[in-house]
């Protein structure tokens, strides 16, 4: 048995990055950058203009200022503004030569001739200078990073419109069980229906990924060696769950053993989750999970997330933050680490949702992320700070 520190770490060490691809910035959400991305221009690429007003020299705002043009946003000024002159100017504009402050129209009077007088004591220069967020061959995004729709547009902003990413892994997923049907049946009395699947399709979506699902597989040595052999050699990874525990009918570590897969670790010092499995062979992984569906949730959430996003070439961290409890919370077994479903209530604390163990997949309905409850830790008390990985 590993603890889940030790388990992240065999994950991230033995897992290999796919390789490169370019493709279009339309596809890009939550793919990984293979390479620094840097900017082929100065951003804002000229001084511009912060709001609608009008551009002139900060020491002529005492005097009545002649109103030279109208410089309309993507538009060149078409001559530099002189002394006790300025030239009306729109948000986003480029700002004039000869101009050092752009005063609001809000804080101007028109007077006749075609002159305005500011009505205020004091300005800012309302002028966003050339280069003042990005230089010119600046790196902007590194290697490594993985695009949210943040960096979409800063991809956008400096014209990276084919960036090179690393490709997608192929991954396969399949639930063991004959008493499993599929949501869509209505199970006899010794039947449940398959829950796992569309709970890992639905977390592997939620990172860009649409997995293969080749279905349930029947409680037989022969049945999951064949269709564990057909999605390994379609896919990058396989994903399974159910099948790893210690019952008599739990053929995956077996299979994989007869696979030639390195079996880098079986059982973990985690609650729940205890008999997940983790497996490689040339490139290609075997993510075995157990069956019940809040293990199958949490470990996917704990090892498979870092697992593939490792594939794409970054090292994933989850979303942890570090909030005081609500009440009080005991616990009987400290032997693992556990997670439990938690909900933020109003007052910033974590709250403790009602959880009955491994099959109790509804409490997580309600759940902003799960509480780490360390080993040998029984009971947190009312005001305690607790760490929290947020789902």
């Amino acid at each position: 048995m590993i603890t889940f520190h030790e388990a992240l770490k065999t994950v991230k060490h033995a897992t290999r990055k796919l390789e490169k691809e370019h493709i279009e910035i339309s596809e890009c959400l939550n793919r990984v950058l293979a390479e620094d991305v840097r900017s082929d221009m100065a951003i804002p690429p000229f001084n511009k203009s912060a709001m609608d007003g009008y551009a002139c020299k900060k020491e002529d705002l005492s005097e009545d200022l002649e109103v030279l043009e109208v410089i309309a946003a993507g538009v060149a000024p078409s001559q530099p503004v002189g002394n006790k002159q300025c030239s009306k100017i729109m948000t986003g504009a480029m700002v004039p030569e000869g101009a050092d402050t752009v005063v609001m129209v809000e804080h101007t009077e028109e007077l006749e001739n075609n002159r305005i007088r500011f009505t205020k004591e004091k300005t800012k220069s309302n002028i966003c200078i050339k280069g003042e967020d990005i230089e010119e061959n600046d790196v902007v995004l590194k290697k490594g990073t993985r695009l949210k729709s943040q960096h979409i547009s800063v991809l956008a902003t400096v014209g990276c419109t084919n960036p090179l990413v690393y490709k997608k892994p192929r991954i396969a997923t399949i639930a063991t069980g004959s008493e499993l049907v599929e949501p869509h049946q209505k199970p006899n009395k010794s039947q449940i229906r398959n829950v796992n699947s569309w709970q890992l399709q639905a977390q592997l979506k939620k990172i860009g990924i649409d997995a293969n699902y080749y279905g349930i597989v029947e409680d037989s040595k022969e049945a999951t060696q064949e269709t564990m052999e057909k999605c390994l050699a379609e896919n990058d990874i396989l994903i399974i769950s159910g099948g790893v525990s210690v019952g008599d009918y739990d053929y995956v570590p077996q299979i994989l053993k007869e696979l030639g897969f390195n079996i880098w670790f079986h059982t973990l010092a985690v609650k729940p989750g205890k008999h997940t499995v983790f497996a490689a062979k040339n490139g290609q992984y075997v993510f075995a999970m157990p069956g019940n569906p809040v293990s199958s949730f949490v470990q996917f959430e704990l090892l498979g997330k870092p697992l593939v996003f490792r594939l794409m070439g970054h090292d994933y961290n989850a979303p942890m933050v570090r909030m005081p409890i609500a009440e009080d919370y005991k616990r009987k077994r400290t032997d693992r680490l556990a997670f439990i479903p938690v909900r933020f209530n109003a007052n910033n604390r974590v709250v403790p949702i009602e959880y009955h163990g491994s099959a109790h997949i509804n409490a997580f309905t309600l759940a902003d992320g799960i509480m780490a409850v360390p080993r040998e830790v029984d009971e947190f008390t009312e005001g305690e700070f607790v760490h929290v990985r947020q789902l």
